[in-house]
């Protein structure tokens, strides 16, 4: 597999691939490359209606020669964290990151969540997050209050009386609650809309379709977090320790009779 930076070529060879409807997975195929490059690459670069390969290679020149120098040579590599290759750990951050801003939600959101998640703890105080993410106190601030309204964080306050932003084992269970109540407004407001249209005309009628349809949805969706909710309390197995081979006590095996 091919490693480094992506070549005009294969940038090339993404916005032809999106250009004919493809698949980040199989555009990725083509070059040989893991799916989460080419997802970063186009959300990075206009996403999947706006990426041009010229614009994006020049994009990259830019940022490559804003980025700091190399740390000189005798100059030790972070040190791994857990065994984790931290380089990893990043790129994976920042996938996750550009993915989650696929969905819909605001970059700097994502990016606190992101940071937020890959955590073992699944909590960070403001400071924290505003050192890890080199960004203001008040960048901060606005993206707790937005996941907060999602029920995507919740807040406490540790043992020294300072507010911490925590990512817990519900919190998906309870994002998709608020989603589904959020649709569900959008079922009575159409519904009301039939009202005030009349229903014997055409728009009266598409309203009451869309409000069937999210109904059906939404009570769908809140089903099934109801009966999946407990796969996200589900610990998971600590792999068996692999039996110790017998010790070579160098006493010859004889053969009986």
């Amino acid at each position: 597999m091919p490693g480094g930076r992506l070549t005009q070529a294969e940038r090339q060879q993404i916005a032809s691939g999106l250009a004919d409807g493809l698949a980040y997975a199989e555009i990725a195929r083509g070059l040989d490359r893991p799916t989460s490059t080419v997802t970063r690459e186009v959300m990075r670069n206009g996403g999947p209606t706006g990426y041009r390969a010229d614009l994006a290679h020049r994009a990259t020149e830019h940022r490559t020669h804003r980025r700091r120098p190399a740390a000189p040579r005798g100059t030790p590599a972070p040190s791994p964290v857990d065994g984790r290759d931290m380089e990893a750990v990043a790129a994976f951050e920042e996938t996750f990151t550009t993915v989650m801003m696929a969905s819909g939600m605001p970059k700097m959101m994502s990016r606190v969540m992101a940071c937020l998640t890959i955590t073992d703890s699944g909590s960070l105080t403001a400071a924290e997050l505003a050192q890890r993410l080199q960004v203001s106190p008040a960048s901060i601030s606005k993206a707790i209050t937005f996941l907060e309204s999602q029920a995507m964080v919740r807040r406490e306050r540790d043992e020294g009386r300072r507010e911490r932003y925590i990512v817990d084992d519900d919190v998906w269970y309870q994002s998709m609650l608020a989603s589904a109540r959020s649709t569900a407004q959008i079922v009575d407001i159409a519904r009301q809309g039939t009202k005030v249209l009349g229903p014997h005309t055409p728009a009266a009628a598409r309203l009451e379709n869309v409000a069937r349809f999210l109904d059906f949805v939404t009570e769908s969706i809140t089903r099934a977090a109801e009966q999946a909710r407990d796969v996200l309390h589900t610990s998971t197995p600590t792999p068996p320790t692999p039996p110790t081979p017998p010790t070579d006590t160098g006493t010859p095996h004889t053969d009986r009779a």
